[in-house]
């Protein structure tokens, strides 16, 4: 994929010091510049208000912004882009919407899951998850750890599947070094950002953090 953002991002939450603005704002003050906004269940009004002066702050730092879901809002805004979950519009769907300027990114937890989305219209990156319990996304699927990720990856690689894989779901700044090992192309974080004491230099720590990561495994190969 051309925009190299992809390799770290903030999926936006809230807490009981943080709204969803703020959270977003906080990422990019630490030098994350993708961010994709997910608001499960928020009232359209607000959801769009929110989206709106999140991408005013994406815009700000030159960051990539993606809506979580809803693809009307994401064309409507002029959003960068759209995640789709397993349950969501099909691929196909949202690039028929969208057009080909659009990001469009799949939700993925099996192997199975991206062999299913080579067979049409295919995303151009997977979020793929949870890496271990999070509590900052209901319905969790079953957690895949390192094993996973290494299976999935093995796997797509003998298919010749080389569409970008970002791995997600309670990840903290120390398990970045394993996940690149692993295979993954970028990893996406949330929760371990927001309830630090200092997001702002958590995040510039987790960003320093994936660059010496990424070298590594570029080393390694």
């Amino acid at each position: 994929m051309r925009n190299e953002h992809y390799k770290l991002q903030f999926i936006t939450h809230h807490n009981a010091r943080f709204t969803y603005i703020d959270s977003a704002r906080l990422a990019l003050e630490g030098g994350c510049r993708w961010v994709q906004l997910r608001m499960k269940g928020a009232e359209e009004g607000v959801l769009e208000s929110t989206a709106r002066e999140v991408l005013r702050l994406c815009r700000r730092y030159d960051a990539t912004f993606i809506i979580d879901d809803d693809v009307a809002l994401a064309r409507r805004i002029g959003a960068d882009g759209v995640h789709l979950g397993k349950e969501d519009m099909s691929i196909a769907e949202a690039r028929a919407i969208l057009g080909r300027s659009y990001i469009i990114g799949a939700t993925v937890n099996t192997f199975e899951d991206v062999l299913s989305h080579t067979r049409g219209v295919m995303p151009d990156y997977f979020g793929c998850g949870p890496y271990r319990f999070t509590s900052t996304k209901e319905r969790l699927a079953p957690t895949l750890g390192e094993e996973g990720y290494r299976d999935i990856i093995g796997r797509m690689r003998a298919a010749n599947i080389a569409i970008p894989l970002v791995a997600i779901g309670g990840i903290t700044k120390d398990d970045i070094p394993t996940l690149l090992d692993c295979g993954v192309d970028g990893i996406a974080l949330s929760g371990s950002v927001l309830n630090a004491e200092n997001p702002i230099a958590e995040m510039r720590e987790i960003v320093v953090a994936f660059k010496l990561a990424a070298h590594a495994a570029d080393l390694a190969k």
